[in-house]
């Protein structure tokens, strides 16, 4: 059994973009952010131009509780890069707004997963400018 930490050192960073500052400006806040269509109320993520429900281009960013659950999951033994500390649990996050996005699970066994886990984001700074959004089961 080993317990999930988040990632640290040399990893690939981000680089956000113009469209995407205002999520990476939320999380360094401690505030995970989404995009909600002015339109059809759809949620979006990715950072997007238009919504991926309707198309329509009133998208606002808006505050999620952070709070969801596991969809899917994987353990990786076997990285891209020796940069990072296996093993790791990539997961797929149901959040409670109606959207996913992708993340890792710390503070459990690697093998402590399952699909429906409730978990909740935390936010651990990578660097001075990147925080990054990580899950844990609640």
């Amino acid at each position: 059994m080993t317990l999930l930490v988040p990632q640290s050192g040399a990893i690939p960073h981000p680089h956000p973009t113009a469209l995407s500052q205002p999520f990476w400006n939320g999380l360094s806040r401690g505030e995970l952010l989404f995009q909600r269509c002015d339109v059809c109320a759809g949620a979006t993520h990715t950072p997007a131009l238009v919504c991926a429900h309707c198309g329509a281009r009133q998208l606002q960013w808006a505050p999620s509780t952070g709070r969801g659950s596991v969809y899917s999951w994987t353990i990786v033994w076997r990285p891209q890069t020796p940069a990072f500390t296996v093993p790791y649990v990539p997961i797929i996050v149901d959040l409670e707004e109606g959207w996913q996005m992708l993340s890792n699970l710390v503070g459990c066994a690697h093998d402590a997963v399952h699909v429906g886990q409730a978990v909740e984001v935390e936010f651990h700074p990578l660097t001075a400018d990147i925080t990054l959004p990580y899950f844990r089961p609640r």
